[in-house]
């Protein structure tokens, strides 16, 4: 199957918006995102607006990456977050150097095992490089192995870090790329 691999631009939120509601359906979902399909389908069109905008074509601290299948459905998705040396990251941990941050990766189930993930991971990467990002790195769940394996396969390696999930004892864990 062929894709077209490309930037989200702002007017696009519906479909984004339906993407992502698609994804927080998915049966690993608990395991892969920070919240739930609830509280995504409760926010409002402004908010999708907003995330879409945020992340769109010519965006330099975000970027949201799409494949769309040959009928032009949104098929997978994923996001890259520039963290600038000096912030704080989501966790609470001191960003270090300009990297990237891929976050919410989603491949619909019958497109899985087509090598679009592949195909996204490699404009995110190109993307982070071109912005001058020194690494990119990735955080996933302990349990995801699904996940970990791809990630080994795109040449991510764990660095060690860990982040711990709420009370229950669950962590997720930090994977990196250095730039060549």
């Amino acid at each position: 199957m062929s894709y077209v691999i490309r930037s989200v631009r702002a007017d696009e939120w519906p479909a984004a918006k339906e993407l992502r509601l698609a994804a927080l359906r998915d049966p690993v979902a608990h395991l892969a995102f920070l919240e739930t399909y609830e509280e995504a389908a409760a926010k409002p069109d402004s908010f999708w607006q907003e995330r879409t905008a945020q992340g769109s074509e010519g965006a330099d601290a975000v970027q949201q990456i799409i494949a769309e299948g040959p009928d032009g459905r949104w098929v997978g998705t994923l996001t890259v977050l520039v963290e600038e040396p000096g912030t704080t990251d989501w966790a609470g941990f001191e960003v270090q150097r300009k990297q990237g941050h891929i976050v919410a990766v989603f491949v619909r189930p019958e497109e899985r095992g087509s090598g679009l993930t592949e195909v996204l991971f490699d404009a995110a990467l190109e993307w982070s490089w071109a912005q001058g990002l020194e690494r990119v790195r990735l955080i996933v769940h302990e349990d995801n192995g699904r996940a970990q394996r791809f990630y080994r396969r795109a040449g991510f390696v764990p660095s060690g870090v860990t982040v711990p999930l709420g009370d229950a004892g669950e962590r997720e864990l930090e994977f990196v790329l250095e730039r060549e």
